[in-house]
């Protein structure tokens, strides 16, 4: 436990394993015109020395002249998992445009991302999502000075066609292309947001697929406080919505929240999961198990949609849903706002020279 926790993130094995570019997405890059891509842990306008070592001497002349410039224009092409967005952003952090074009309908028919249907819905849709970008901005992509793309973690297929893009875009226009960790830039965009947000921070990062609890002492210095040891909240909020007949079709989150206003959370106690655990990991397993349990104990047919429920039984699944997430919402604070928890932790992930006390740290939700 204390090895995992001590050991130091940095850019390039951050979240994930080496090779930076999946290898499922190598067939397609093969195919395409070689371009330099600057990798994930590179930023166009604060880069660390080791950062720029790792860059190759032929890629940095042309990085150094990209990051000298004031009037950094930079394309964001996202395609990890079931949403196709694009953002067009200058380098001061203003945002000249973004572009999301939902799955919605998809996830509504097969009650959640089917890889192969994503990956064919965001080839139909990225060249129009990427060109509405630019003309919100009302620039070309002759007016950019880079283009940043998601390259993991996410659904290899999906990945593949935002890189695609990228390549192509970046082969016609002689531009860089930046790989992007998605989870560092979930980590990161409270700093575009919050101007004044100044390193260390701690920052909680909760998606479909993960749930972490991350210290940032500076860009590229990352310590991992905390994980989940089997699922991550997003799985258990879908596994739940679906057990209880929601409309999926917004993804499980929403629509379960949603009905959890509806219903009274004190009516089913769940047990905290790892509140015995003196450290600052999560656990969500347990909890879906308490709540298939309490499903089954009220009767409760997921077949029956909450549109067809009767009255009773929809405050039943009300029930459910509101103490499930109260149950969550407690594990949370418990840990963010619980210094005997992390504070050990902070003491034994810290180097000495990059040693961070609880009152020193942010807080970034």
């Amino acid at each position: 436990m204390l090895s995992s926790l001590s050991s130091t993130i940095s850019r390039l094995n951050l979240f994930c394993p080496k090779p930076l570019i999946p290898p499922s997405l190598s067939s397609c890059l093969k195919t395409l015109k070689p371009l330099p891509i600057i990798p994930r842990w590179s930023c166009l306008h604060s880069l660390s020395t080791h950062s720029t070592s790792r860059l190759s001497t032929s890629l940095k002349p042309q990085f150094d002249a990209l990051v000298s410039k004031d009037d950094l224009v930079v394309l964001g092409i996202e395609t990890s998992c079931d949403d196709t967005a694009a953002a067009v952003v200058r380098g001061n952090g203003e945002i000249l445009s973004q572009v999301v074009s939902s799955q919605a309908d998809l996830l509504a028919k097969y009650g959640g991302v089917a890889p192969k249907m994503a990956e064919e819905a965001h080839s139909q849709v990225i060249d129009q999502v990427v060109q509405e970008a630019l003309d919100k901005a009302n620039l070309t992509a002759r007016n950019l000075s880079a283009v940043a793309v998601t390259i993991g973690p996410g659904l290899s297929l999906c990945l593949r066609v935002g890189v695609r893009k990228a390549r192509k875009l970046a082969g016609s226009f002689n531009l860089p292309i930046i790989g992007i960790h998605h989870m560092e830039a979930h980590c990161l965009v409270a700093r575009l947001i919050e101007r004044e947000l100044e390193f260390p921070f701690m920052a909680l990062l909760i998606s479909g697929g993960h749930n972490l609890l991350i210290l940032a002492h500076d860009l590229g210095h990352y310590i991992q406080l905390g994980t989940t040891i089997d699922d991550a909240i997003g799985e258990a909020y879908d596994k739940t919505a679906k057990w209880l007949g929601l409309d999926m079709s917004r993804s499980g989150g929403p629509a379960l929240e949603e009905l959890a206003q509806e219903g009274d959370a004190e009516s089913i106690k769940f047990s905290t999961p790892m509140k015995q655990h003196r450290d600052c990991n999560f656990s969500y397993a347990g909890l879906k198990t308490q709540v298939r349990l309490a499903i089954g104990s009220h009767n409760i047919n997921p077949e029956i949609p909450i549109s067809s429920a009767s009255s009773q039984d929809r405050r039943s699944r009300a029930d459910i849903a509101a103490s499930f997430q109260v149950t969550f919402l407690w594990l949370i604070l418990f840990l963010i706002f619980n210094e005997d928890y992390y504070k050990h932790a902070l003491f034994v992930c810290s180097p000495p020279s990059k040693a961070v006390s609880c009152s020193e740290l942010q807080y970034c939700i």
